[in-house]
């Protein structure tokens, strides 16, 4: 852990203010709050990793800031520890009940809230990791199916508010189950790691994003490209992939593994995802292979602004 963790400390007193900031300032990065009303606009602001949130304080007491934390769809998964003179067992259940992690009473002890926020912060950072790892397809290294869903939804939505072309590629590694029949699983598992690498490294933008959607097949997401722009891009990662010449154990149409690709482009009209897009770079992936493979195929290539 470091001082990329952020530390809202909230506290209507100035001494108790500065005397956490002095506590911890060395090991996070600390933004303040002398109310109620402003811990709730910071927090929404910054998204602090640890709330320090005191209960006695005017107009907003701390259990009232708790309550919208915990409404607020940006809000509510901030850990929040209470600091506050209330020492009696009942505050303490109710700040407990309310969400809290956990409850330091005042007068506190320096050394204490320093190794409670570290120890609330490591779970942070530990839940965090396991998120990321969730996320990510365990033998190819790039995002899995799940991560391809979430960000296929918030980049459909965002295309839809500009009004900018978004297009999807399906990708399949030709006669896969050749290889892995005659090589053996493990060299399969090697040639999809490969592959899924050099689709990664080809795409050049930092919205382009590739994921594996299962067995031997990816799923490129290209935000704010056309379909003429896009086919060139999957043009350039079928090349790629052959380049990589891979030996293939049956030469046909050629000498290397190679992929098929089949993409659609489409301009978002409605909040939720439509499911056409998806559907028409399937069946374009499923033309490709049909009609020789090695090759990219685009749906409703003729139309402007598909």
């Amino acid at each position: 852990m470091n001082s990329t963790f952020t530390l809202l400390v909230v506290d209507d007193e100035k001494q108790n203010r500065t005397l956490l900031t002095e506590l911890l300032q060395d090991d996070y990065q600390i933004v303040l709050a002398k109310n109620g009303v402003q811990a709730l606009e910071k927090a929404r602001q910054h998204l602090p990793d640890l709330i320090l949130l005191d209960v006695l304080m005017p107009q907003t007491d701390g259990f009232t800031v708790m309550r919208a934390l915990k409404a607020g769809d940006d809000t509510r998964h901030i850990p929040v520890i209470f600091v506050s003179a209330l020492d009696s067992a009942a505050d303490e259940e109710l700040g407990l009940e309310l969400g809290a992690v956990d409850y330091i009473a005042k007068p506190f002890h320096p050394p204490i809230v320093r190794v409670r926020v570290r120890n609330h912060l490591q779970a942070v950072h530990q839940r965090r990791l396991l998120e990321q790892l969730a996320l990510i397809d365990g033998l190819t290294e790039v995002p899995n199916r799940r991560r391809f869903a979430e960000v296929y939804a918030r980049e459909w939505r965002r295309c839809m508010r500009s009004s900018s072309p978004l297009s999807l590629i399906m990708v399949d590694v030709d006669h896969f189950k050749v290889f892995n029949d005659t090589y053996g699983h493990a060299a399969g598992d090697i040639v999809l790691k490969r592959v899924a690498q050099t689709i990664q490294d080809a795409l050049n933008r930092p919205a382009d994003f590739v994921a594996r959607y299962g067995g031997e097949e990816f799923v490129v997401v290209l935000p704010d490209i056309d379909a003429d722009r896009a086919q060139v891009v999957a043009e350039k990662l079928r090349a790629e992939v052959e380049r990589l010449h891979i030996p293939y154990p049956q030469p046909g149409a050629s000498q290397w593994l190679t992929i098929s690709l089949g993409g659609a482009s489409q301009i978002p009209k409605q909040a939720d995802v439509d499911d056409r897009l998806f559907i028409d770079a399937d069946t374009s992936l499923y033309a490709a292979k049909h009609d020789g493979r090695n090759r990219v195929l685009w749906a409703n290539a003729h139309l402007p602004g598909s």
